[in-house]
């Protein structure tokens, strides 16, 4: 490290000035699309007031296996230029990027690969920043400082392991070009090519295509008498968290066996965050039977999780897929991101995108053992995107 930078662990976000933070963020963030008048607001799950609601409801913390462990990396004189989310993990629960088998391994080999450190969102598979970086002609010698810093705090804390992930290509490459070990993984995400409605987007798509998200969606929704609900804002008052709770831990229970988010954390985004959030509601005789929670980013709309308390045809892809196209058309964001994994989203003009991890190992025979191995995966998922696009829904010609 530089002697005029210094590399401070934080045990809780709370450590970090809230203002700070969030001005790294928006520094790290891409701009907004030129000819919108609002200024960037940043990455939504990046905000200090996201961490904060993980850890102070419970839900991201050295209970749950996710103990606080933030990189600062500030000037002599105090001024915050750096900022790494980050966790030591007790297990790889919650990462939707997979290293049980590495650490199964290593395990087997006689080492012990937890704890490690997760560079990440929790319980959150959303591209974004992860080596958050004040503005200005030093910004990249700053990120290099929080990759130099995240090996240093590993080798004294002496643990397997560190893992960034869900990060852009460029943060990508810069840890490559640091000695990470790369990652690919892939998520489909739906792009708008400046559609007017709905219909505009489906008439993109091939006739086939068309008529089956048309049936999908009358059989969600009018074969069932269900409408549909956006909230936000004050909106989002603690009797809607009740029922969207409810639906989460029906669905995660049995999903996941033990749901991560704890009801105490969606009143607090509530609180703080309600202007980023979109829940997607579905009613049908008067009450709320199921919904989906988004955040809102700068051009992007982030699809995070769902839960239901009544089973009907489609209503998954009606309340998940469909209705955040629509609310992308309509506020005209770029792009829909609907979660981790999921080829059926492709029938439903979600494509193929690839995400990004960079990895540091300290064992030099895991390490050669995990980098032949991502060689070999990361020509396995290009292959993989490519013969996906192949059998994208889109138009393909004038008889499509």
């Amino acid at each position: 490290m530089s002697g005029t930078l210094q590399i401070e662990v934080a045990s809780s976000i709370a450590d970090a000035d809230a203002r700070a933070w969030d001005a790294l963020v928006m520094a790290s963030s891409q701009q907004c699309e030129a000819g919108k008048s609002d200024a960037p607001r940043g990455n939504p799950f990046l905000l200090h007031a996201f961490f904060s609601a993980l850890e102070e409801s419970g839900s991201a913390t050295a209970r749950t296996g996710w103990m606080p462990r933030h990189l600062l990396l500030r000037e002599d004189d105090g001024r915050l230029v750096g900022a790494l989310p980050c966790y030591l993990k007790s297990h790889s629960q919650g990462e939707y990027v997979f290293d049980h088998g590495w650490a199964d391994a290593f395990e087997r080999a006689g080492g012990h690969y937890y704890p490690k450190l997760q560079c990440s969102v929790p319980f959150t598979p959303a591209s974004g920043p992860r080596l958050l970086a004040a503005a200005g002609e030093s910004q990249q010698a700053w990120r290099r400082a929080l990759l130099d810093g995240l090996a240093q705090v590993g080798d004294k804390l002496g643990i397997s392991s560190a893992h960034i992930t869900f990060m852009p290509r460029d943060e990508w490459e810069l840890a490559g070009e640091a000695g990470y070990l790369l990652r690919t993984d892939q998520q489909f995400h739906w792009s708008n090519d400046g559609f007017a409605d709905f219909g505009d987007f489906l008439a993109s798509l091939s006739s086939r295509k068309r008529k089956n998200i048309r049936k999908e969606r009358e059989a969600a929704l009018a074969d069932n008498g269900i409408t549909i609900d956006w909230l936000t804002g004050d909106q989002l008052t603690e009797e809607v968290w009740n029922r969207f709770f409810e639906f989460y831990m029906d669905t995660g229970s049995r999903k996941w066996g033990r749901p991560y988010l704890t009801r105490k954390f969606y009143s607090l985004i509530g609180e703080t965050m309600a202007d980023r959030v979109v829940l997607m509601m579905a009613k049908r005789a008067g009450r709320y039977i199921a919904g989906a929670i988004n955040f809102v980013g700068d051009a992007t709309l982030f699809g995070r999780h769902w839960g239901c308390v009544e089973d009907h045809p489609f209503l998954h892809f009606e309340v998940c897929y469909y209705q955040a196209i629509d609310y992308a058309i309509a506020h005209k964001l770029k792009t829909v991101e609907a979660g981790a994994q999921g080829a059926h989203k492709l029938a439903r003009g979600y494509l193929p995108t690839t995400t990004h991890s960079a990895h540091w190992v300290a064992h030099p025979g895991l390490r050669r053992a995990i980098e032949d191995y991502l060689e070999h995966e990361r020509r396995q998922v290009e292959m993989e995107g490519e013969a996906l696009k192949r059998h994208a829904p889109f138009r393909k010609g004038d008889n499509a």
